[in-house]
């Protein structure tokens, strides 16, 4: 079973909904079987007059969720290239298990961002990707002292999605796009800082959060219930975080010069020829530097369209770009090199950022439909 359902009594006679994704030797990659377990359960507990929160999870210490499952992706585009025919611009058709996956995630965040109850996520260990869709939609965003959040699609040739294309442009001036140009790692200082997360609570309490839930017996204020809880736990865990580093924050007026640049290519190289002497930020170049170009293009671009877009917009929006991604052959190679052979060494299409096909780029950015599947958001 991939993911959990549970409902835990609590004082009062109120109940509190337990989702967790169960799949841990996949570090709990999303897939869309529990996806589509998610969106109606979420649907009855919002309608359930005694469901007073929901709780979500990932199964083990490892990863809250590294992401989606990309691997079916792969499989799904590669196969819907084999039937082909591919247009001018190497554009396949739509595949169609692709835009089922992405649609219903884009869905599931978008209902998670909008919900009407507390939803409370464990973000500990590993939150990528899919994962840091969840998480970012949730009400309390708790990360812990093993949290380590990221958005590198940059390395498989895709884009920060599920929502990212919203929540990156709320970050200060230059660090959404450095984030999403580096595919950079967020502890749980960084992220509590940039406002990604708003809990910062120690892994041994893991526990007692479920058990204090359950014990309480006034629910008038859902949100104010759970927030007494949280701020308790979060007062106990202060010396956890005491002297943990905060390297995004600490590298972040020399990162807002690198980006404070009116060419995208000036920027890239900004951080390609950067030294700071830290670990941390050489990690972030590496990501960059072996990051598809056309993904680079891609990254930029999305971010400058949807700066001003409603969040139900960004989702639609985002629709569309991840299917068009899903059309070309750029993806589903950084998977190949990244997950599938494990080669490390992908062939991306163009070498650098100026011999990105301006045509094709342009065409990613074109809808495969004449309304939105997401038009009802």
């Amino acid at each position: 079973m991939s993911l959990i359902i549970e409902e835990h009594a609590t004082g009062g006679g109120r109940r509190i909904g337990r989702l967790v994704l169960d799949n841990p030797r996949s570090l709990n990659a999303l897939s869309l079987e529990m996806i589509e377990r998610m969106l109606p359960q979420l649907a009855a507990w919002r309608r359930d007059e005694g469901l007073v929160a929901v709780l979500l999870e990932g199964e083990g210490s490892r990863a809250f969720c590294a992401g989606g499952d990309v691997v079916g992706l792969y499989r799904a585009i590669t196969s819907a290239r084999e039937l082909g025919p591919l247009d001018d611009l190497g554009l396949g058709p739509v595949p169609e298990p692709a835009a089922r996956f992405f649609e219903q995630e884009y869905r599931l965040d978008y209902s998670l961002h909008r919900y009407p109850k507390p939803v409370i996520c464990w973000g500990g260990g590993i939150v990528m990707g899919g994962g840091l869709g969840l998480f970012n939609g949730s009400q309390q965003r708790i990360v812990t002292e093993s949290s380590r959040l990221a958005m590198p699609e940059v390395t498989i040739a895709l884009y920060p999605d599920v929502g990212g294309s919203w929540f990156l442009n709320r970050l200060p001036p230059g660090l959404g796009e450095f984030i999403a140009l580096t595919g950079c790692q967020l502890n749980a200082s960084d992220s509590h800082w940039l406002g990604l997360a708003n809990r910062t609570i120690a892994t041994s309490l893991r526990a007692e959060l479920l058990s204090r839930l359950r014990e309480l017996a006034d629910w008038q204020d859902p949100a104010a219930a759970v927030g007494r809880v949280l701020q308790q736990l979060e007062a106990a865990s202060y010396d956890v975080f005491a002297d943990q580093p905060s390297p995004l924050r600490e590298h972040q007026d020399a990162i807002r010069r690198l980006m404070d640049r009116d060419c995208l290519a000036d920027r890239v190289a900004a951080i390609l020829e950067a030294d700071f002497g830290s670990p941390w930020f050489e990690r972030a170049r590496q990501s960059l530097a072996a990051g598809s170009p056309l993904a680079i293009r891609v990254i930029a671009e999305q971010l400058r369209r949807c700066r001003h877009s409603s969040l139900a917009e960004v989702f639609r929006r985002e629709l569309a770009l991840s299917v068009q991604l899903c059309r070309y052959r750029e993806f589903a190679e950084g998977v190949r090199a990244r997950l599938i052979d494990k080669d490390n060494n992908p062939d991306w299409t163009f070498g650098t950022l100026a011999e990105v096909d301006e045509a094709l780029l342009a065409a990613l950015f074109d809808t495969p439909w004449h309304r939105s599947p997401l038009q009802d958001l």
